[in-house]
């Protein structure tokens, strides 16, 4: 008999905060905060409301906010967490760098913060 998979995240999963920055040739530069509150199912991301961050040009900022979804996402759905996704994820907070943001920077921040997330919901396979 198999148990069905946890699933995620168990509980809301307030102020995720993570900032990426990696500083040589090609820099990078990410910060952002996220919630992450259980759902139906699947997984959701959303903007919040009001949400301002200072950069030029802002016109990228959507890029930069799909590729961090894009990024929590492929992290969740590893099949070595073991979990089935049912998120809504909220981005609280962000901020870029003129030096060093980009699609690249933000993906790898949504990454490390589904990462701690899994970490904080008790995730036994991180």
């Amino acid at each position: 008999m198999t148990s069905a998979l946890p699933r995620f995240p168990p509980h809301p999963i307030r102020g995720v905060r993570v900032l990426h920055r990696k500083q040589n040739c090609a820099p990078h530069f990410a910060e952002m905060e996220v919630d992450f509150e259980p759902a139906a199912e699947g997984f959701a991301f959303e903007v919040a409301q009001g949400l301002t961050v200072e950069y030029e040009p802002a016109e990228d900022l959507p890029r930069f906010f799909a590729a961090a979804a894009v990024g929590i996402e492929e992290q969740l759905s590893l099949p070595e967490h073991g979990v089935v996704i049912a998120t809504r994820v909220v981005l609280r907070r962000a901020r870029a760098d003129a030096f060093g943001s980009h699609e690249l920077a933000f993906k790898i921040a949504g990454h490390l913060t589904a990462r701690k997330a899994l970490g904080r919901a008790g995730c036994p396979r991180l």
